[in-house]
């Protein structure tokens, strides 16, 4: 009976395993039908080798500037293309004559082909870019004679206005390096934005792809369209793009550094959003259409042109950073705006002094951001270190610190714009390692006070400070594109960020900056060469020390002083006082900004500015 039950079970379970068997059968063989029979896609795969695939590529957005005005459009270009599996024997004279390029040319482009057959097979490679429409033409009349070789017509990047190469960015044929960090979306010949705000919105601005199917017979000739065209695809523009920039305060800002070293970035303080951001010396727009072109005698100006100084380059902010420390001072309540200090030419401490300009004695916080003096925030940064209220100075370092990193400093603001660097505000742990734990004491850190020693800030950085303190406390992470149809910026460009200093503090800061620029000359104010009367613009002179030749110009601004529109920040290498060139160039741009021309009283400082070269105060090795 045992023997009868076992049977009987083995039984059942060969039928249930043969019955599993029939169903997977039936399954793969409907797969194969629909594979084979219904879907169109599994036989386009399948038949790759006899099918060619003609890519149409899509046009890419257009980059508006705010008021939208086009500062990046496209217009035609002429390739020439060869599909090196599909020449036969040709002449090549002739095709030489219509290109208007040596024989030579054409015989070691065609000897590479060879080389490379493998790796190529049958795609299409660019073998002449950018032809005069007249050299096209030319071509156009004869290709049928030339089996293999076609002509394209693509779109190519246009500049109407001279809106700076190193805010828009170029455009350039990807790389292997660069198809594979996006495999399927980029292959050999394909171009992508490489820098600036073409490479930032890159996925928006490039569209998609199509293409037309042709079949090819046995002899890889090209025959016809694969059914009908029913199966390509047409290509997808690229989503415009609607930038913050003002192109015509671009311009004009660029302008004003010609011939110069340095940087200049405008924000619209309430938004966050970049009005102008300017790198000098930078590319200039022509050469951007066709970079590779000119690529080598780019990289080999000593002055760097494709570093985009505006968020790459790190300087000592200098005095302009005397209004942090005077904000954490106020907040801390070791500091109050009557309280005066003395200052004979600098802050002696030991056998030592940190020196100062000449001018009256003793000061309160207002004259003395109006005036610029040294000594007085010496005494200001002494208190904020010697705290009583701190058990140590390192303590007390830690907390101002905090404060300066909540105004933006030593970290990526987080800004859309690429390559942005962090710059560097010096921890209690730093000064722990060079001087031991305990080892160090505020006049070993004194050069914090006045905006010098380890302290390395990007000029965004402190336009960004400038927006913070006409915000009364507040910034916008600063960016450069806006919202727009089919483009949505990040939520995080639309959030205030609050510093640690109350905003009932930042009043008494900016009325020393509205003094140093509208106090009248004579008055002490280091700014007062900025004033414009109607605009009330408030603002701070910077002098940063350069070991490398002549001081840093430096100078922060905004106007109005109430509501502001604008904050402003110059940074000139190698030109000394902060009121000799960033002064004036910052003034110059706000009231171009706000008015929209220059007061006749002040063009002949517009040309001074314009005409004023320091190139040669700038060390390049």
């Amino acid at each position: 009976m045992r023997g009868n039950k076992e049977d009987s079970q083995q039984s059942e379970r060969g039928k249930k395993l043969l019955l599993g068997l029939v169903v997977v059968a039936l399954i793969l063989l409907g797969k194969i039908f629909v594979i084979q029979i219904l879907d169109d896609r599994y036989k386009i795969d399948a038949s790759n080798n006899s099918m060619v695939y003609d890519i149409v590529y899509p046009t890419r957005g257009v980059i508006y500037d705010r008021n939208g005005k086009v500062i990046v459009g496209n217009k035609v270009a002429y390739d020439i293309l060869v599909t090196p599996k599909e020449v036969e024997p040709f002449d090549t004279l002739l095709l030489a004559d219509a290109l208007g390029v040596d024989q030579n040319f054409i015989r070691d482009k065609m000897a590479d082909y060879h080389r490379n057959r493998k790796r190529i097979g049958y795609q299409s490679m660019i073998m002449m870019k950018q032809l005069p429409p007249e050299v096209y033409m030319r071509f156009a009349e004869i290709e049928y004679k030339f089996p293999g070789f076609k002509g394209q017509v693509r779109s190519i990047r246009d500049y109407p206005i001279n809106a700076g190469g190193n805010l828009l960015g170029y455009v350039s044929e990807v790389d292997e390096s660069y198809i594979k960090k996006d495999p399927g979306v980029y292959r050999s010949g394909d171009y992508a934005g490489k820098t600036g705000i073409e490479a930032a919105r890159e996925t928006d601005l490039r569209g998609e792809k199509g293409y037309h199917i042709y079949l090819r017979n046995s002899h890889n000739q090209i025959q016809t369209r694969y059914k009908n065209g029913e199966m390509d695809r047409e290509a997808v523009p690229g989503h415009d793009i609607v930038t913050t920039i003002d192109a015509e305060v671009q311009q004009y800002g660029q302008e004003l550094m010609q011939n110069k070293v340095g940087s200049v970035v405008a924000i619209e303080p309430e938004t966050g959003e970049i009005l102008a951001m300017i790198s000098s010396p930078g590319i200039d727009v022509s050469m951007l259409a066709d970079i590779g072109k000119h690529y080598s005698e780019i990289i080999k100006d000593p002055y760097k042109p494709m570093f985009n100084r505006a968020v790459q380059a790190s300087y000592p902010p200098g005095s302009v950073f005397k209004l942090v420390n005077g904000l954490i001072g106020l907040q801390e309540g070791t500091l109050v705006p009557s309280m005066r200090y003395p200052c004979y030419r600098g802050y002696p401490y030991g056998s030592h002094k940190l020196g100062c300009h000449q001018h009256r004695s003793p000061l309160d916080l207002e004259e003395a951001i109006m005036m610029s003096c040294n000594g007085y925030f010496c005494y200001v940064m002494r208190n904020i270190l010697e705290n009583r209220k701190y058990s140590t100075t390192e303590e007390a370092f830690n907390k101002w610190h905090d404060y300066v990193e909540s105004m933006g400093f030593g970290q990526k603001l987080g800004s859309d714009f690429p390559a942005e660097l962090g710059g560097n505000i010096p921890t209690s742990k730093y000064y722990d390692r060079i001087y031991g734990k305990g080892g160090w004491k505020f006049t070993t850190v004194i050069s914090l006070s006045i905006g010098q020693g380890e302290i390395g800030v990007t000029p965004l950085h402190i336009a960004n400070l400038c927006a913070t303190v006409a915000n009364r406390g507040y910034y916008v992470i600063p960016h450069i594109v806006k919202d727009s149809p089919g483009v949505k910026i990040d939520p995080k460009y639309h959030q205030r960020h609050y510093t640690m200093v109350d905003t009932t503090q930042y009043r008494k800061v900016i009325n020393g900056m509205w003094r140093a620029v509208n106090s009248g000359f004579g008055s002490g104010g280091t700014a007062s060469i900025a004033a414009i009367p109607g605009l009330d613009i408030c603002g701070k002179t910077g002098t940063a020390q350069n070991p490398r030749g002549e001081d840093n110009s430096v100078f922060i601004c905004f106007a109005p002083r109430n509501h502001p529109k604008i904050a402003v920040a110059v940074y000139v290498e190698n030109a000394g006082f902060g009121a000799t060139w960033a002064c004036p160039i910052a003034s110059l741009l706000v009231e171009k900004y706000l008015r929209r021309t220059i007061d006749e009283k002040r063009k002949p400082m517009e040309e001074k500015m314009m005409q004023g070269n320091l190139m040669s105060r700038v060390k390049t090795n």
